[in-house]
């Protein structure tokens, strides 16, 4: 028969339970149907056994409390086997409150609790659910030292050692700033440093298989020229390479493709009417190049337009007129222009005395605002109109299909921002991991040696101590040893002491404990009446 693990039995018996609501689990506990009344008691009985006088007179409590039922039924024309046969219909019946896997939207239905019939004594009418005393926390371990530090016991033994602990506080100090100067170093790489470099441009081209210079033959390969941009940055202003031979390039500088935002190469349309125009983007390309190159077929000479867009980073902007006038500048970045404007105020005297948020424009300035008093925070919303783009490398390059290969001998130099070359070195320093593994052997021998002192310290304790008063020292000793092999063997939470006293089954936490225990669900696949 199933049972529903919710409701638990409604016995009325009473019980050798020493606890109130005898012989039934309580309404506010989960009850458990796997086990009966009898099992209950044999659990309890198997878990705590009972002296011949604590037997006897349970025995005697038990049948004056049954004698003492059994009247109070018989007063009111009932028999016990009526009320037992009405208990146990009750056990094998479904609890209205409990939602079964068909009906999980049935709603709950409230149920009366069982009523205690009058005159069956009640032995204790203690709560089964008295809330148990707390009990301070134990008192976490301390803290283990690192491998590297001393303990005090051994720094009184050896004087000497106050040497290696202002070492190890000498260390912690070059540590700290060694790490200082990383998070320094690792902030000026997000924002590098920049120093002007030329960028020397060649513009040149090649040509094969031209009917002009090499007799035509039968299947023959079909003329062409080949158009190519190529630059280097400048040592100190000075270029020993030739333009047509230009392969080496500083490895410590940004490679040439880096420079430019957008390179555009337009051919004679007449001749190339497909596809005239090449564009070049670096958003597509993100991949640096040494140089830009162009092939076509072709016999005729022709003039190619090259336009270069600059790739600043941070961005630069070109200022107006006006602006230029005032601040001297031609091509820069947003923040520098702002500061620029700062710098002339403050130059000038041009804060406003009463409001410091605000400045006075002289006539330069009241060209570019159109306002005789600015507010601070609103220069860089104001400046925006007056900056726009850098203009184009604009370059122009005669394709010559005759004469010596390569043809063009003109160079261009472009001024451009280069990141500091140390910074590269910087990045390798973070990223060295050699010297970081010197230290490591360092520290680990050193720990060694550290780890053989401690162990040292304690032989010299254990015979110091065996030799100032060897009986304590060996009944201390017995007793440390007596309680590892109960630590390992799991007893080492029990006191067999304390448990041969019945004050120990008198404490609060006992009456939950065993009705936990009496709760606990049966092992599956057990024999229990009553289980499913």
């Amino acid at each position: 028969m199933s049972m529903n693990g919710n409701n638990p039995p409604k016995g009325l018996g009473a019980s050798s339970s020493p606890f109130g609501n005898t012989g039934m689990v309580p309404p506010s506990m989960p009850g458990n149907p796997g086990f009966s009344q009898a099992q209950l008691s044999a659990g309890f009985q198997a878990q705590y056994q009972l002296s011949q006088a604590q037997a006897l007179a349970q025995a005697q409590s038990k049948a004056q409390a049954h004698a003492q039922l059994q009247a109070h039924l018989q007063a009111q024309g009932l028999s016990l086997n009526q009320v037992q046969n009405a208990g146990i219909g009750n056990l094998g019946s479904a609890s209205p409150s409990m939602s079964t896997p068909g009906s999980a939207s049935a709603k709950r239905i409230l149920q009366k609790p069982p009523m205690r019939p009058p005159g069956v004594p009640v032995m204790n009418t203690m709560s089964p659910l008295r809330t148990m005393e707390l009990t301070p926390a134990a008192h976490r371990k301390k803290q283990k030292l690192p491998d590297k530090h001393l303990q005090d016991r051994v720094a009184a033994i050896l004087p000497e050692s106050a040497l290696y602990t202002q070492l190890l506080e000498f260390e912690a100090r070059v540590d700290n700033a060694l790490a200082r100067k990383k998070v320094d170093i690792q902030e000026s790489l997000k924002n590098p440093p920049c120093v002007q470099k030329t960028l020397r441009i060649y513009v040149f081209n090649t040509f094969a298989n031209q009917v002009k210079t090499i007799p035509q033959k039968p299947n023959a390969e079909p003329p062409t020229w080949t158009l190519k941009i190529i630059g280097r940055i400048l040592e100190d202003g000075v270029d020993p390479d030739q333009p047509g031979f230009v392969h080496k390039t500083n490895p410590l500088y940004p490679k040439f493709s880096s420079f430019f935002k957008r390179v555009t190469i337009s051919l004679d349309q007449r001749l190339y009417p497909d596809n005239h125009i090449i564009i070049w983007e670096h958003a597509r390309s993100p991949t640096p190049n040494e140089g830009f190159e162009v092939k076509r077929k072709g016999d005729k000479e022709f003039t190619v337009n090259i336009r270069l867009e600059m790739n600043y980073v941070p961005e630069k902007f070109k200022l107006s007129s006006a602006l230029r006038e005032v601040l001297g500048i031609e091509v820069d970045t947003r923040p520098r222009i702002i500061a620029a404007i700062w710098h002339y105020v403050k130059a000038r005297k041009l804060q406003n005395p009463n409001d410091p948020s605000f400045f006075n424009c002289d006539a330069q300035l009241l060209k570019v605002f159109g306002e005789e008093k600015v507010k601070f925070t609103m220069v860089p919303q104001k400046i925006s109109q007056h900056l726009s783009p850098p203009l184009p490398i604009h370059l122009e390059h005669k394709i010559k299909l005759s004469g010596n290969s390569p043809v063009g001998t003109a160079c261009y130099d472009v001024l451009v921002d280069v990141p500091f070359p140390i910074q590269r070195e910087l990045s390798a320093l973070l990223s060295n991991a050699e010297k970081s593994k010197e230290i490591e052997a360092c520290d680990e021998a050193i720990c060694g040696a550290i780890r053989k002192i401690h162990e040292h310290r304690r032989r010299r304790a254990f015979f110091l101590g065996f030799s100032q008063s060897p009986v304590e020292f060996t009944n201390a000793l017995i007793e440390s040893q007596s309680l590892d092999v109960k630590m390992v063997a799991g007893e080492g939470s029990r006191s067999t002491e304390k448990e041969r006293r019945s004050d120990f089954f008198n404490q609060p936490w006992v009456e939950d404990a065993v009705i936990r225990y009496l709760n606990r669900k049966p092992a599956a696949g057990s024999d229990v009446p009553g289980s499913t």
